[in-house]
């Protein structure tokens, strides 16, 4: 056990000494990183610890390793400091951040979508409409799939997961103000339009659709349940 967390610490080290050179600009971006032995030496750690932390640095996106080539640095921007300042949002900056997100992604899914995402988000909005006067929590899981498929018709990873987790956060604000909010027809029917705009591959029409909404819709105090848990879901809704 003792020899593990030995091991673990000195990873740990390494990746730290390795991050603090990238923030002070030892590498440039694009550049080929020191070999394993060269960085063992520069660091006075084992190979086997270079290599634990290199792996560990391009899990977070920092570093991307070439099979047969070696190791280069992905961008100086450590990703975890955008995930930390992601986590500390509030809610309403979380919505707000989604809906700029929505809109450009519609735009991009007019251009890009194919036959499979207009089938998909057919079916997902017959689904969202066949509960829209019942049950709130099957409504709303309906509408956040029809919502998540939006975006994902852009065909752009790493949108469709942004997209994603900030609808997490607003999740479990989002269902309790859709319990105490009446649900609005004509907002509603800005889903079919956005889609019909999608079909029509009219980019500047799904977009300017998708920002109506946030211009006819009044701002009501965005109630949040306590406490709040962040949790994954996969869309938006949209309610008067």
């Amino acid at each position: 056990m003792s020899t593990e967390l030995t091991k673990r610490s000195l990873v740990e080290l390494a990746v730290e000494r390795m991050r603090e050179r990238i923030m002070l600009g030892d590498w440039q971006v694009g550049q080929r990183l020191p070999t394993e032995p060269e960085l063992a030496l520069q660091l006075g750690i084992s190979r086997n610890t270079v290599r634990e932390a290199m792996r560990v640095l391009a899990f977070s996106g920092l570093v991307e390793i070439r099979q047969g080539d070696g190791s280069y640095l992905r961008t100086a921007q450590d990703p975890l400091q955008a995930v930390q300042a992601m986590s500390r949002c509030t809610p309403e900056q979380a919505r707000e951040t989604r809906h700029i997100l929505e809109a450009e992604a519609i735009g991009l899914a007019a251009l890009r979508r194919t036959d499979a995402d207009l089938q998909a988000l057919r079916d997902a909005l017959a689904n969202s409409a066949g509960h829209f006067h019942g049950d709130i929590d099957a409504y709303v899981a309906c509408d956040l799939v029809f919502h998540q498929r939006l975006v994902d018709a852009a065909h752009n990873p790493a949108l469709s997961e942004l997209y994603r987790y900030f609808s997490g956060v607003v999740a479990a604000a989002l269902q309790h103000n859709m319990a105490t909010v009446p649900r609005c027809q004509a907002t509603f029917d800005l889903h079919g339009q956005i889609l019909a705009a999608i079909e029509q591959r009219d980019a500047e029409q799904a977009k300017r659709l998708s920002r109506t909404y946030r211009i006819l819709t009044p701002r009501k105090p965005w109630l949040i349940p306590s406490p709040v848990t962040p949790r994954l879901a996969i869309g938006t809704s949209m309610s008067c």
